[in-house]
């Protein structure tokens, strides 16, 4: 036993053995603590597939359409959430690398309190103002009144499903990548469940699958609520470090590293439903399409996301205990990892890239929804190395709070989706939208190693 686990409980000493990321093989540490992140996110876009999946084949390409515009408004939301969340796991990981456990509970419950408030508001202005949202972006008439029906259900229940968020990466800055998983494989079987005796069984639409979607997170929410009260009491804090229920001085240090996050992560949000209006204007059947594609290109995406995710945690942990070459070493072995998971994506999508956008578009399929569909996957599968090469680059920046440079790079890619698919829409046809996807990742890539070869991340820790 070493001098700095002498005296720890045994079940501390456990927690911290699953927790810790500063020791061991930084490839092997990083990737055994990415896959139960793939597979969690893996099945929460499977839930998200379903009430697609469910609404196409069970109520119609209508409805299907209706679910998509309303997803890309709802996605600015939970963005907010997974900014602020991001934002707030860089100080809880920092300070359990630093082995200050108070302060680390204390980082936790401030983020906590906050954005619980924060998701009443947001909830709120979205209920009052979610038809107004969808007539500015020129949803189609056909499918207005049943978006505006799924997104008055949807905002209702956003506190259930901004703290279901918000504790998910928590649990990850902890280096709890498994209770995600568990928590998010029975939301998904339970929103299936829903989703079905809601739409097959009950008869009912769009409101069906928002009251499903509501009420699988809100239930795993509350149960990863009391987990997370059981595992901090794991760690034991010092008088002169103790545990406070809010700190306002560790809110206004937290603002800095999450706003930029929050800002990058709703900003996206915003500039991927412009470019949805865009779509829009081709009709309900290229709308329908588009929505069909985007969600299969959400899981092929996943494990970019996800290793971007464990980079963020792997860089903060080892910055808090000192160890930057460890931090340059699990870089490098990220790139391996999203290599591989890039290649098993394109030659996934290049077999079966038919019958998934079949899957979703029910067995009425009108041409122009399965051209657009594989169209959009199709193309997009051969770049999401991009996706992962750029997901890396940024974990490490948002690890080491380097916050500045990562928003920046986010918003060129972001800029450069929305003039792409704006300005050359006219010309390419609805296809702007997709080719401007990979344009978008490559620069930002670009632009975050740039800032990750140049090394002035390594001066940006903020504990």
């Amino acid at each position: 036993m070493t001098e700095s686990t002498a005296g720890i409980p045994a079940c501390e000493e456990r927690i911290k053995k699953r927790a810790d990321l500063t020791e061991g093989r930084p490839g092997r540490s990083l990737l055994l603590f990415a896959i139960p992140m793939i597979l969690g996110n893996l099945f929460q876009q499977f839930y998200n597939m379903a009430d697609s999946m469910i609404v196409g084949n069970f109520v119609g390409e209508e409805a299907l359409a209706a679910v998509g515009a309303s997803y890309a408004l709802t996605n600015v939301f939970i963005m907010i959430a997974i900014g602020g969340g991001n934002g707030a796991s860089v100080l809880t990981s920092q300070y359990l690398g630093a082995r200050q456990h108070g302060r680390m509970k204390t980082s936790i419950s401030t983020a906590l309190i906050t954005f619980f408030c924060l998701s009443i508001l947001l909830g709120s202005l979205g209920f009052l103002l979610n038809g107004w949202i969808l007539k500015t972006l020129g949803t189609p008439s056909n499918v207005l009144g049943q978006a505006r029906l799924y997104l008055g259900i949807y905002f209702l229940g956003l506190p259930f499903l901004f703290m279901y968020n918000v504790l998910a990466s928590v649990f990850n800055a902890l280096g709890d990548s498994r209770t995600p998983l568990y928590l998010l494989i029975f939301s998904s079987v339970l929103n299936v469940i829903l989703d079905i005796l809601s739409v097959a069984w009950l008869g009912m639409g769009v409101d069906g699958v928002a009251a499903a979607t509501v009420m699988a997170q809100g239930v795993p929410a509350l149960i990863s609520f009391c987990i997370l009260l059981r595992k901090l009491k794991g760690y034991e804090t010092s008088p002169q470090d103790r545990f406070q229920i809010y700190d306002m001085r560790m809110l206004l240090g937290g603002a800095k590293i999450a706003v930029p996050s929050i800002l990058q992560q709703s900003i996206v949000s915003i500039g991927m439903l412009l470019v949805q209006s865009v779509v829009n204007r081709f009709g309900s059947g290229a709308l329908a399409g588009y929505s069909a594609g985007s969600r299969i290109e959400s899981i092929c995406i996943v494990p970019m996301i996800a290793t971007g995710n464990a980079m963020a945690t792997f860089t903060a942990q080892n910055m808090g205990a000192g160890k930057m070459e460890r931090v340059k070493a699990g870089y490098r072995a990220s790139y391996r990892i999203v290599a591989g998971f890039g290649l098993l994506t394109a030659a996934a999508v290049g077999f079966f890239n038919g019958p998934m956008i079949a899957a979703f578009l029910g067995g009425e399929i009108s041409p122009d929804a399965y051209r657009v569909g594989t169209g959009y996957l199709s193309f997009v599968a051969w770049f999401i190395i991009f996706m992962g090469l750029k997901a890396s680059a940024d974990g490490v920046l948002r690890g080491a709070g380097d916050v500045l440079v990562f928003t920046l790079a986010n918003l060129v890619n972001l800029g450069i989706r929305v003039y792409v698919a704006f300005h050359f829409a006219p010309v390419w046809g609805v296809a702007a939208v997709w080719y401007a996807v990979p344009m978008g990742w490559i620069a930002n890539y670009v632009i975050s190693c740039s800032r990750y070869l140049s090394g002035s991340w390594r001066t940006k820790k903020v504990i």
